[in-house]
């Protein structure tokens, strides 16, 4: 990997990477705030011999890269919040035939059309499926520019590897804000996992019919449950987080990886309260940190990276020390109910953490000094 930063915006870095990672294929329609990735789509799939198109809806473009998945190719659509509740009828398509598929979301402020401010209420629709059925998307959330390059660069491995839709999930901050960013390499399409399963009938290819249908229940019982072991492997295997432990140092903490990686007991039990924030939310955490240890307050930071699979257990465990647990998001209390889960995941015997919520809405971000005088007031330093 050439070790060399150029500087970019969130959303130029998710399209860089899109292309490196091997990306034929991208459909689109144009809103704020992710319109940079449609526009760098432009200018440089072409160039490349690979398939750039404007939709003439959201429905369209996602329905666009059902197709263009099925038939062996990459293949990625984005938009923002309202525009990926129109694609939500082809995710649950997707998800329901097996077809790997990169959908990127950079939040504003909703309900409805609501504003162009960055946003984190749409944890629901992305970490409970979206569309109708059971199924679940793999969700990874960047805090920075560097993450929106490098989730989206895996994002497209794991699509293949497990046979989902993964959506890239940064709120409009993230998106627009501009950073150093060290680029991937990029792959040779021709190295690219082979995709037994697309459709035939084509160059010689066995005739497949992929399809989401089937009107036997028994039947589709068992290939949703079948599905379900794939998604317990996947909670086994991909979920991600990031703890920086109590301290004066305002860099990241450790990022584990696997399910079973737990932070030491004994940072969990030093802390006189954990924050938990994704996101632009964790960066403004990371300050009220500081804050917090110069006035001899012992904070830590728990970061989910997957906000699906959700690193429930890593929680849980943190939750077993009894401590107060805040959590910090730009939505008025959704991350927070998986919050809760956690702490129903702490050993029998021990205590369980309280679990307390700052939330705005609408686009409005938290500061650091919001979250500073939250921890003091539950903590009792106020």
């Amino acid at each position: 990997m050439n070790s060399e930063k150029v500087l970019m915006k969130g959303n130029e870095a998710i399209a860089e990477a899109a292309i490196r990672a091997g990306c034929l294929a991208y459909f689109g329609y144009p809103i704020t705030p992710q319109n940079e990735i449609t526009s760098y789509m432009a200018k440089n799939m072409l160039g490349k011999g690979r398939v750039f198109i404007q939709a003439e809806s959201e429905t369209a473009a996602i329905n666009m890269v059902y197709g263009a998945s099925c038939a062996g190719a990459r293949a990625m659509t984005s938009s923002s919040s309202p525009g990926i509740s129109l694609k939500q009828e082809g995710m649950s398509y997707a998800a329901g035939a097996d077809v790997p598929l990169v959908l990127v979301n950079v939040v504003r402020g909703g309900p409805g059309l609501g504003s162009i401010a960055p946003s984190q209420a749409d944890y629901f629709q992305s970490t409970r499926g979206g569309g109708h059925g059971d199924y679940y998307c793999i969700v990874l959330a960047p805090k920075n520019v560097q993450e929106c390059a490098d989730f989206t660069y895996e994002a497209f491995d794991l699509a293949d590897k497990y046979r989902v839709p993964v959506i890239i999930q940064a709120d409009g901050m993230i998106g627009q804000m501009m950073e150093g960013v060290v680029l991937p390499d990029e792959k040779d399409p021709a190295s690219l996992p082979g995709r037994d399963w697309a459709v035939g009938n084509m160059k010689g290819r066995v005739s497949r019919h992929i399809t989401s249908i089937n009107l036997v229940p028994e039947q589709l019982e068992k290939i949703t449950r079948d599905r379900f072991v794939r998604y317990d492997e996947i909670a086994a295997k991909e979920t991600r987080y990031e703890y920086a432990a109590p301290g004066v140092d305002a860099a990241p903490g450790k990022i584990y990886t696997q399910a079973g990686g737990v932070p030491d007991a004994a940072l969990a039990e030093a802390a006189d309260i954990t924050l938990t924030a994704y996101g632009t939310s964790a960066r403004v955490c990371l300050g009220a940190k500081l804050l917090a240890a110069r006035a001899g307050i012992k904070a830590a930071l728990f970061r989910p990276i997957s906000l699906w699979p959700y690193p429930y257990k890593a929680l849980g465990a943190i939750a077993a020390s009894g401590k107060p647990i805040l959590a910090v998001e730009m939505s008025l209390g959704q991350m927070v109910e998986d919050v809760r889960l956690s702490v129903l995941e702490a050993p029998e015997g021990r205590p369980r953490a309280q679990v307390h919520l700052l939330g705005h809405s609408g686009g409005v971000i938290p500061t650091e000094e919001e979250v500073f005088a939250a921890i003091k007031k539950i903590t009792g330093r106020a």
